[in-house]
C-alpha cells in the first residue's frame, strides 16, 4: 500500500529551482526517518537525501550543498529543495521512508515525481 504522495517536479534550465513535497500519514511522518530517491533513465535507484524525525540530515555526495530536505511537522510534509540544478539532476523523484537516516527503505514506491534540467 503506497501511503506517500510526491509532487512538485517540471521542467527547468540548467541553475534553475525546484521544490518537490512529499505527503504521508502522521504515524509514519512521526515514526520514520523521510527520505527522497531518484531514478534516472537506465540507472539505479538512488538516495538522494533523508531525514530523521529529529532533523538529522543526510545527503548523497552529488547534491551536497545544492539540495536541502526538511520536514513540516504541522502537515506531515517532507520538502526537497533543489537549486543550482545540473542537467545530470534528471529523473524521477521518490518519496520513502526508513528506520534512520542511514537505512534504506522500506515503504511501497509512489508514481514519483519527473524532474527535468535542459536548455
Amino acid at each position: 500500500q503506497v501511503q506517500v504522495v510526491e509532487s512538485g517536479g517540471g521542467a527547468v534550465q540548467p541553475g534553475g529551482s525546484l521544490r518537490l513535497s512529499c505527503a504521508t500519514t502522521k504515524n509514519i511522518f512521526n515514526i520514520y526517518a523521510m527520505g527522497w530517491y531518484r531514478q534516472a533513465p537506465g540507472k539505479q535507484r538512488e538516495m538522494v537525501a533523508r531525514i530523521s524525525t529529529g532533523g538529522t540530515t543526510n545527503y548523497a555526495d552529488s547534491v551536497k550543498g545544492r539540495f536541502t530536505i526538511s520536514r513540516d511537522n504541522a502537515d506531515n510534509t517532507v520538502y526537497l529543495q533543489m537549486n543550482s540544478l545540473k542537467p545530470e539532476d534528471t529523473a524521477v523523484y521518490y518519496c520513502n521512508y526508513g528506520r534512520s537516516t542511514w537505512s534504506g527503505p522500506i515503504g511501497s514506491w509512489g508514481q514519483g515525481t519527473q524532474v527535468t534540467v535542459s536548455s
